[in-house]
């Protein structure tokens, strides 16, 4: 594809004289522009909430979500992974990502390494991608090689794979199965696809993770159930939400922390339904750690046992 062709490498007609402007003028343009990326992720909900339920299937038969990208797509895609086991209490083998040039490029840009096409395929084979993992490519031109490569390996190991691209008809369009494609036109400074593209994929990302888990059980109502007590600050948000979730005090909120060994799920299924405290792990193992499945379950044996 000729680059000109790319709607994030067309020339903003709206900042033509940017470098001309006051500091606040600057900002207000590049505010207003940034308004427009919520609008053009509005009009692709209906990829993303497909894409949301195939992450949920591939992850209840034993896959992974893996998010594979170049540049400044991969690092959107390492900081999307790296929060979900701190959030969601999850292992961090079950969504992770990968990026050209390795870890290291997350700091340092390793930019000549997003042209190799094998660099992807290999890099997903040191993973053991296969039939089981669901595959984000992120691209903002949706023509980058390493990114490309990686999906055709994706496709042929009979993984899901999904594009996430902020332009129209691109490559990575044609090779993946499914497409998630805001439109979010020129940036502010001709190609830095870091802003509105990369503001898209970050919240495209944020969403199909969130999305993803609350359909897994790690939220109930509103809250984070399966925080990681690992600090002083994520003990007290644990405490807060135990509080929320049940209306007890926090002296009775710490004490069942404490007997569900930090665990806030259990402690919260221990309040609410107040059966033994070795049984709620048992009940959230049998209802695939939902607590609203675990607390429907016990009374409804409740009510059978009364008749």
């Amino acid at each position: 594809m000729n680059i000109k062709q790319l709607k994030t490498e067309q020339r903003n007609l709206k900042t033509m004289d940017i470098d001309l402007l006051t500091s606040e003028q600057i900002v207000t343009l590049i505010n207003q522009e940034d308004t427009l990326v919520p609008n053009a992720i509005a009009k692709v909900i209906p990829s993303i909430a497909k894409v949301v339920d195939l992450i949920v299937d591939r992850i209840k038969n034993g896959g992974r979500l893996v998010y594979v990208g170049a540049g400044t797509s991969g690092r959107i895609g390492s900081l999307d992974s790296s929060e979900c086991p701190p959030t969601f209490g999850i292992d961090p083998s079950l969504v992770v990502s990968v990026i050209a040039g390795g870890n290291q490029a997350i700091f340092d840009a390793a930019e000549d390494v997003e042209d190799n096409s094998e660099l992807g395929i290999r890099d997903l084979q040191a993973l053991s991608l296969n039939s089981k993992d669901i595959l984000i490519g992120i691209a903002a031109s949706g023509r980058t090689p390493y990114t490309i490569g990686a999906l055709e390996y994706g496709n042929k190991v009979g993984a899901i794979t999904v594009a996430l691209v902020c332009s129209d008809a691109s490559k990575m369009e044609q090779i993946a199965k499914h497409t998630i494609a805001p439109i979010v036109g020129p940036e502010v400074i001709t190609g830095s696809t870091r802003m509105k593209a990369g503001t898209a994929q970050k919240l495209v990302l944020n969403t199909l993770s969130t999305a993803a888990m609350i359909k897994l059980g790690k939220v109930y109502s509103n809250l984070m159930v399966d925080v990681q007590t690992s600090n002083e600050k994520l003990q007290k948000r644990a405490l807060n939400n135990i509080v929320m979730a049940t209306g007890a005090s926090e002296e009775a909120a710490l004490q069942a922390l404490n007997v569900q060994k930090g665990e806030t799920k259990a402690a919260i299924l221990q309040l609410l339904t107040d059966v033994d405290p070795q049984e709620v792990k048992r009940l959230l193992a049998a209802h695939n750690g939902s607590i609203r499945d675990a607390i429907q379950s016990t009374f409804k044996n409740r009510k059978h046992d009364e008749v």
